[in-house]
């Protein structure tokens, strides 16, 4: 709607707007977004426009506090013949952490042909972007971070984390108990409901693979087609999901090893991956006896990891390694460290007061985590040894869900399927965030289709990751309804480089 009027609008009928509570269809459901055109690169003018809709902050209270939810839209251009109806998306961490939110219509509009068949609907979840805030203190980090840290600062570091939670719970107010999964998915409903829509069709990378399918369970009859990219396991809560990413990551510094062993000649690191593997340690331990040693090494940890997962980029890493040893043998810290320049320290701390968003901590504190410090110990001990790179051990740390400040107001959903069509899961087998057996496990649930990256380290790969393969299946899908035959197709990644053996 433009200017306050919108001819183009589906009829609102009751079917569209019902029973998102489970009661009559409140005042809310009755609201007409004001779209407004905005600029964007690469649409023409106009194309893309912003609106805002209210939502409640609490929906078993819907005549309580409401928040504002930050909505965009391109319209399809296909026709009315050709139109199929509204798609959502979503990607990025926990609640929509660090995503695209209500630029993705944008992004998809210009790296795929949905916008003919689908009017492209874009949102920020609650408590992100242009929504309303949730928002928690960054507060400051006393032990600085290490990729192996010590026995000795295991307790501080659970300090820290405990401070971490006690800036959210002063900031987040009565809105940080609200921005949950399930409440997302309401939030969907509503945007349907709100645009005069009796179904409505879905893509979701990373977190959106949980928040689509928690929608297909709590709106069955509300989802039309699917596509699930880089897929959360339907069966872990979120401490599970954070410890399966250092394992991911080792698996692929594992494949890189051997892969690096088979080629002696060209990197002389080892002649097998524990000859390789071998080296690295070396690499980190001389590194860690360097003048600034800690954040030399730390710093070394990451980009393993980082680089480990890309297999285009597997010849570098090698070469990296080689010459971080040499540099490190030599003592020669300045050397190392501009090697390993551009690889910053985590999250390095900030006076305490400064507000940050905060939705990350909400989100991934609507499962329990344990709290006996013990646990944590003997994770961390275990990744410290086993799984360093890419940050490993603090995917095994406390987390401010060990010392959560509030109960929530409702359990998280078991994930099921039927009810709603069969879709897509696309999976990359060495994605370093999303461990490859939760797509499978998510397809197994939901009775979807797999699309699995073989011999690939990508994350969010449709239309985002540059593999026309994969961009092919699910567009066939999406605009014709066109399913893969099997229950797996198997897509390339990117090839490793032609380094030859020996």
């Amino acid at each position: 709607m433009t200017s306050g009027t919108d001819t183009a609008q589906p009829s609102h009928s009751p079917a569209a707007g019902a029973s998102i509570l489970g009661g009559p269809a409140p005042a809310f459901l009755t609201q007409r977004p004001r779209w407004t055109p905005v600029d964007a690169p690469g649409l023409p003018p106009g194309r893309l426009e912003h609106a805002e809709i209210e939502a409640p902050l609490d929906y078993a209270h819907p005549d309580g506090p409401r928040i504002t939810l930050a909505l965009s839209r391109i319209r399809a251009t296909g026709g009315p013949g050709r139109r199929r109806g509204i798609l959502l998306s979503l990607n990025g961490g926990p609640g929509g952490d660090n995503g695209i939110g209500r630029a993705l219509p944008a992004r998809l509009a210009a790296a795929t042909p949905l916008g003919e068949a689908y009017d492209l609907i874009g949102f920020d979840p609650r408590g992100t972007g242009g929504s309303t805030r949730l928002e928690g203190e960054d507060s400051p980090v006393t032990v600085p971070f290490d990729s192996r840290p010590p026995d000795e600062v295991f307790d501080a570091l659970a300090a820290d984390m405990r401070e971490r939670e006690e800036g959210c719970r002063r900031a987040g107010g009565a809105l940080r108990p609200h921005v949950s999964t399930r409440n997302n998915a309401r939030d969907m409903d509503l945007i349907r409901a709100v645009l005069g829509e009796r179904r409505l069709s879905f893509v979701g990378w990373a977190y959106g693979t949980l928040l689509g399918a928690v929608y297909g369970t709590m709106f069955p009859e509300r989802l039309d087609r699917s596509v699930l990219d880089s897929s959360v396991h339907p069966d872990w809560d979120w401490r599970a999901q954070f410890r399966s990413q250092a394992e991911a990551t080792r698996e692929n510094v594992d494949a890189w090893a051997e892969w690096t062993g088979e080629r002696p000649s060209a990197f002389a690191l080892g002649a097998d991956a524990a000859g390789v593997i071998a080296s690295v340690e070396r690499t980190a331990a001389a590194l860690g006896a360097l003048t600034g040693g800690r954040a030399l090494r730390t710093s070394f940890d990451m980009v393993v990891g980082t680089l480990a997962a890309d297999r285009s980029r597997w010849d570098k890493l090698a070469e990296l390694v080689a010459a971080l040893l040499a540099a490190a043998g030599s003592d020669d810290a300045p050397r190392a460290g501009e090697l390993l320049a551009g690889q910053a320290e985590w999250r390095p701390g900030r006076p305490a007061g400064t507000r940050r968003e905060a939705v990350l901590e909400a989100v991934t504190s609507e499962t329990d985590w344990p709290s006996d410090p013990a646990l944590y110990h003997a994770g961390m001990r275990d990744f410290r040894e086993r799984c360093p790179y890419g940050l490993g051990v603090m995917r095994a740390q406390p987390w401010v869900g060990t010392f959560r400040t509030f109960t929530p107001p409702e359990p998280p959903t078991r994930v099921r399927g039927g009810g709603f069509p069969p879709g897509l899961v696309v999976q990359a087998d060495g994605d370093p965030l999303d461990h490859h057996e939760g797509g499978r496990a998510m397809a197994r649930r939901l009775g979807h289709r797999l699309v699995r990256i073989t011999d690939s380290g990508a994350h969010e790969v449709y239309a985002l990751g540059g593999n026309a393969a994969v961009d092919a299946l699910v567009n066939r899908y999406l605009l014709d309804g066109e399913l893969p035959s099997g229950a797996e197709t198997r897509v390339p990644g990117v090839p490793r480089p032609a380094v030859p053996t020996g």
